[in-house]
């Protein structure tokens, strides 16, 4: 059963003398209220590092904004699990904007679920702020001034590993989730790889979510290529290091790389398995005082460091607000034109800019999971090994297949 819960927030005065706040006042066009709606998974194999945290991490954005840039707004928060189905994900975003006028969706880290959702908030001129996914949502699904992509998309995720590791001839093989993550995954490794000289052997593809990954990584390691690579997430991802470890590939000649781990799956796997692994992030609780100061926040009410997904909820959600109260009105392409044109300042990001195609770039990292015996403390999970300026991680725009910055590129071609 679809479950929505509520949660609404008001700074200063009571409920009551809501229309008496002090504050941004919205346009005539609004209801007076922002209206956020969080669609995530709260019981499947994302739920770890979306979930409840998601729900945490947006009232924090809120809280936050209501002290400062919002402080006067009435801003209102719901959610429900979207049980990874793009049925039922559509089915509620629609209820939602059409009888209960929610101005912004939040969260929906699901591949599927992000394809379904861009054109439906275009069709209802609403906004969408997907923490990461697909990077089709900035390329050919691209819905500029409604969607907009915060953390990590599919191509970072490979670019930021395969381009350090990739020298002429190194050879890879893919483990691949059968469904549009993995898909989009496999598809930006091929890219990758090949425009640094490298080969793509091959993948296999197993079910989403997966019972059982032994063939697949059987199959992956009896390839004999340089690196195999985990083309999955959350429980998939976990699944596959622990059966890797047990098949001997970790150690081995052959180096394991994990395109979507984050450090709560790390935990979950623990560092003597994990050990060793590559990947890339764009966000990590221990990178500096802000994003620590984030994190115990966070933690004290979750129990648990936040996943780049929280951290990209928090980080959007508060940017959407603040613009919102500038703009001071909740139409959705006033609110994203706004979004650029501001400068993105909080705990979780650094040197951020919001695109034309929607795409937030920032720099991202390189990180390799610790030994037992380098770690410090029970989250001291990472060694830094690179830090990638955004707009080197990130596709450039000269290489866009987003229709709206193609048909800008081609009209300024033209004009010249």
């Amino acid at each position: 059963m679809l479950k929505t819960f509520r949660t609404a927030a008001l700074s200063g005065c009571a409920l009551a003398l809501a229309g008496l706040a002090a504050g941004p006042a919205l346009a005539e066009n609004s209801n007076g209220t922002v209206k956020i709606g969080v669609l995530t998974d709260m019981s499947g194999v994302y739920s770890d590092i979306t979930g409840k945290g998601s729900l945490i991490a947006a009232q924090m954005a809120i809280d936050d904004c209501l002290k400062a840039e919002c402080k006067g707004m009435k801003i209102e928060m719901i959610s429900a699990d979207h049980q990874n189905k793009a049925d039922i994900a559509s089915a509620t975003a629609r209820k939602w904007i059409d009888e209960e006028n929610v101005d912004v969706l939040a969260d929906m880290s699901n591949a599927s679920i992000q394809l379904a959702i861009a054109p439906l908030v275009k069709e209802k001129n609403r906004v969408a702020l997907f923490p990461g996914g697909t990077a089709r949502l900035t390329g050919d699904a691209c819905q500029p001034g409604h969607v907009v992509q915060w953390m990590w998309d599919t191509y970072v995720q490979v670019a930021g590993i395969a381009n350090r590791l990739t020298q002429p001839g190194t050879s890879w093989y893919l483990v691949t989730a059968d469904y549009a993550l993995g898909h989009q995954l496999e598809a930006d490794t091929k890219t990758v790889v090949s425009a640094k000289g490298g080969k793509f052997l091959g993948s296999v593809r197993h079910p989403f979510p997966a019972v059982d990954l032994s063939s697949p990584l059987l199959t992956a390691q009896g390839s004999g290529a340089d690196i195999i690579a985990l083309a999955n997430a959350g429980n998939d991802t976990v699944s596959g290091i622990k059966t890797a470890r047990e098949f001997g590939i970790m150690g081995s000649k052959q180096k394991l790389v994990a395109f979507f781990l984050t450090a709560l799956d790390v935990k979950s796997v623990g560092l003597p398995t994990a050990q060793g692994t590559l990947l890339s992030e764009g966000f990590y609780w221990d990178l500096d005082d802000g994003t620590r100061a984030f994190s115990e926040r966070f933690k004290a009410q979750n129990g648990k460091i936040p996943s780049a997904i929280h951290a990209g909820v928090y980080s959007s959600i508060l940017h959407y607000l603040k613009a919102v109260a500038a703009a001071k009105t909740d139409d959705a392409e006033t609110v994203v034109a706004k979004m650029q044109e501001l400068p993105i300042k909080d705990d979780v990001v650094r040197n951020a800019k919001l695109r034309e195609d929607g795409r937030m770039v920032h720099d991202f990292y390189v990180f390799q999971v610790k030994s037992p015996a380098a770690s410090k403390g029970e989250w001291d999970l990472y060694d830094l090994v690179a830090t990638l300026p955004g707009d080197e991680a990130f596709r450039p725009l000269s290489q866009s297949a987003c229709p709206a910055v193609i048909a800008k590129r081609d009209g300024t071609a033209k004009a010249k």
